[in-house]
């Protein structure tokens, strides 16, 4: 009896050991389940608990419940966040490097986009990223961005003058609109009660954030502009990294690569499912805007203060040059 009673004891203790040894790490993201952000960060959960065996679990924080992407991305840099997918735009006040990957109607597809920041010039942002506390991992996808309102149709840049346009917390895109025209203004995530109620007539993402948010209630006008292709930077503590054992940085890095490029696919597949979606709601659909006149209007943004610093304008000039 007593050897039975020793036996469970020690197997509880181990199993016990075994539970408290696991790694957890923390995972921060602003959107809501369905959404581009949670979609990567769920793949990486079962690919590197799978690959790991169990000895690496991840927690993710969706919803906004640890912050806003700012907010996460300071708690990244603490090491009190391990890990999280971030779009790009919040990142330029920690690094202005990454205002390159934002500048406007740079990439002309996906596949352009892929080929960037997948090769070299990609690697030179994510490397950048350790001098302000983040080891940059890779690239998922918001997508390509669009404007909606619900106002007025829009066709050129001048039938968005005046128009009050919700910008993400990013010096970058305040200047795009500007350029364009509209009065943007910055907002936290999420921004449905604010254009329901009129304190803003439009905003502008990617095709996925109309449909999982429901836009398509509350604004009647969207203009297929594909502005600025829209990243999402996926990025660990660099502090937190240096902690981990050789293994454990390729395992982690493998899994949200592999993460992210299944996030990539997924996304691109349900594009032209989601036109045909906000059409059937009723939202109207400008599909062929006048890009040139968008282009010329932001055609100057390269000589504007925010590119000054070197290394940025430096990257800049490269990246141009590649997507020529």
């Amino acid at each position: 009896m007593m050897k039975k009673l020793f036996i469970i004891v020690l197997s509880l203790f181990l199993f016990s050991g075994t539970a408290f040894s696991a790694m957890i790490i923390k995972l921060g993201v602003v959107t809501k389940p369905g959404s581009a952000q949670n979609i990567v960060s769920e793949k990486f959960k079962e690919l590197i608990e799978q690959r790991s065996k169990g000895e690496i679990q991840v927690k993710i924080f969706h919803s906004s419940s640890i912050g806003t992407e700012t907010e996460i991305l300071q708690q990244i840099q603490m090491g009190a966040v391990q890990m999280g997918v971030i779009t790009g735009g919040p990142f330029d006040t920690f690094d202005p490097i990454v205002r390159v990957i934002n500048y406007p109607f740079i990439f002309k597809d996906n596949d352009q986009a892929d080929k960037i920041l997948d090769g070299p010039l990609g690697d030179e942002i994510l490397k950048s990223l350790e001098s302000s506390g983040f080891k940059g991992l890779c690239f998922s996808e918001n997508g390509f961005r669009n404007l909606t309102n619900n106002k007025t149709a829009v066709k050129t840049p001048e039938d968005i003058k005046g128009l009050k346009i919700r910008v993400m917390s990013s010096a970058l895109h305040n200047e795009i609109w500007k350029a364009l025209g509209a009065n943007p203004t910055p907002m936290p995530w999420p921004i449905y009660t604010e254009l329901e109620q009129g304190v803003i007539d439009g905003q502008e993402n990617p095709l996925w954030v109309m449909e999982v948010y429901k836009f398509y209630e509350i604004q009647k006008y969207m203009t297929l502009t594909r502005h600025v292709y829209s990243p999402h930077i996926d990025v660990a503590s660099l502090k937190w990294w240096q902690t981990l054992k050789p293994e454990q940085q390729e395992m982690i890095q493998k899994s949200m690569k592999d993460a992210a490029v299944f996030q990539r696919n997924d996304n691109r597949l349900k594009d032209a499912d989601r036109i045909k979606l906000l059409k059937e709601k009723g939202m109207q659909i400008e599909a062929n805007p006048d890009i040139d006149a968008f282009r010329a209007k932001v055609l100057n943004l390269k000589n504007i203060d925010l590119y000054k610093e070197p290394k940025v304008q430096a990257l800049l000039l490269k990246m141009l040059d590649a997507v020529k």
